[in-house]
């Protein structure tokens, strides 16, 4: 069994920043097949006749547990202090999230006036713990050094990491165009080959850590598991899981007045209007490990000190260990986009992205859901 701290810990210690994946670039005219990932419909009357992807990196990470004051950055003393700058918000449902996408080969191109072709290869890696007691994480990655009594209560903990790779066709078309208006849609369908994933789950987990006789009470249940084989620091992709997966959108343009337009790199619109939803499917994994532990009694604080997470499970609380078949989800996302084009190169963009997975689901990742303005100066 792989350790559950590698979930819980190691991708918790980065420092977090807020964004979405290519989040300035995915919305711009010359985005290419970068703007496809976002909105399949965009592969259509590119300002560009085709687009090619060598390769291309993108991270994003974020959480509600910890952040920076800007604004006071690097106004001490000694300069940048990590623990004194950063401020720390534990609740019982505290939420972080680690998002990798790397796009490999991939290109675009016209393949009649009314339609046009793309094809997507990506590595992705996704990570997300949902409702996490933000005060019990610090405890155990500081080995309990406190001296001060606290208390817990988590409801719906779901956690996972989970690593996939996946080939995707784009197809969109214009499907209404007169002279003021164009609607475009588009389709994206994926072939997903998993390289697994590990995943964590608590309807409820309450207790307290009494600081004096170092003793952490805890009352619930609480369940892990990985796919078989995965070992996050040996990773392949040799067919251990496949399946299927789509994304569909649609944009819409008013184009009050196209008469002085002349070339195919020109803007034709005043509003830019796009809704799409990303990232439908599953992957499947067979003889998954799933282990379920009665988590009702009492540990003391220093074999988290000697011991991982895992350990001090199996050596303190009963449990059962199952074979089963686990399906994880995509993180399907909705996307709404707004376009306007203010005079020459000056265009402002506003676009929401919100997540059609729930924060208490198990055995699903999930973006978080935001709201952007962009303003921007565009050029070929």
């Amino acid at each position: 069994m792989k350790k559950i701290t590698f979930l819980f810990l190691t991708a918790l210690s980065s420092l977090p920043l807020a964004a979405q994946n290519y989040i300035g670039h995915r919305i711009d005219n010359y985005s290419g097949i970068h703007g496809v990932m976002y909105n399949p419909a965009s592969v259509f009357d590119s300002r560009m006749r085709a687009d090619i992807n060598l390769v291309s990196f993108g991270v994003s990470a974020g959480n509600d547990y910890a952040g920076l004051n800007l604004t006071q950055l690097g106004s001490g003393e000694d300069g940048f202090d990590f623990e004194e700058e950063v401020n720390q918000n534990p609740t019982d449902a505290n939420n972080f999230y680690i998002n990798t996408d790397v796009m490999g080969p991939s290109f675009m191109f016209n393949l009649s006036p009314k339609s046009s072709i793309g094809l997507i290869t990506r590595v992705r890696g996704l990570f997300n713990i949902n409702n996490i007691s933000g005060t019990l994480y610090e405890n155990i990655t500081n080995d309990f050094d406190t001296e001060q009594d606290f208390d817990f209560a988590i409801e719906n903990l779901s956690g996972t990491a989970h690593l996939f790779a996946e080939i995707g066709v784009a197809y969109g078309r214009q499907l209404l165009y007169n002279q003021q208006h164009l609607l475009k849609g588009g389709l994206t369908l994926k072939y997903l080959n998993g390289a697994g994933g590990l995943f964590v789950h608590s309807p409820n987990l309450s207790g307290n850590y009494n600081a004096t006789q170092e003793t952490l009470n805890t009352t619930g249940s609480f369940d892990y598991g990985t796919t078989v084989d995965f070992d996050n620091e040996d990773l392949n992709f040799e067919s251990m899981a496949s399946g299927l997966g789509a994304d569909i959108g649609f944009i819409y343009e008013f184009r009050p007045d196209t008469t002085a337009i002349s070339s195919r790199s020109q803007n034709k619109y005043k509003l830019k209007l796009g809704l799409s939803i990303t990232d439908l499917g599953a992957l499947k994994y067979d003889e998954s490990t799933v282990s379920a532990y009665n988590v009702t009694g009492s540990v003391n604080a220093q074999d988290f000190e000697d011991e991982d997470v895992e350990t001090v499970l199996e050596e303190n609380y009963p449990g059962t260990e199952t074979l089963e078949t686990v399906q994880l989800r995509l993180p399907t996302a909705l996307h709404l986009m707004a376009d306007y084009h203010l005079k020459n190169k000056f265009y402002l963009n506003v676009q929401s992205s919100l997540s059609m997975i729930s924060n208490t689901q198990e055995r699903a990742n999930r973006i978080t859901n935001s709201l952007t303005l962009s303003p921007r100066i565009e050029t070929k």
